[in-house]
């Protein structure tokens, strides 16, 4: 394996990585980013009140993009399964 295929690899995996996160990471920020808003503007200072509505935006997040996630993941498994002997030498 030469080193421009493993930094190649390398390469595919964080983007996949990336993608992969990035709906879910993102409507955290947002959800967190308005929470905390609601908080400054209402001077309420209850963690709970920023905590349970982020974590039910992650999972709502988790629960809508799930599928797309998993497809992705997959289409990159299957691309470095089905390229093995590739790597291998």
């Amino acid at each position: 394996m030469t080193p421009d295929s493993v930094s190649e690899l390398v390469r595919v995996c964080l983007w996949t990585a990336f993608w992969v996160g990035l709906p879910v990471l993102t409507i955290s920020f947002l959800s967190g980013a308005v929470m905390s808003l609601v908080q400054v503007l209402t001077s309420m200072q209850d963690s709970a009140f920023n905590t349970i509505p982020r974590l039910i935006a992650f999972f709502l997040g988790l629960l809508l993009f799930l599928p797309w996630m998993l497809e992705r993941l997959i289409t990159y498994t299957v691309s470095i399964l089905g390229h093995l002997e590739k790597f291998a030498r």
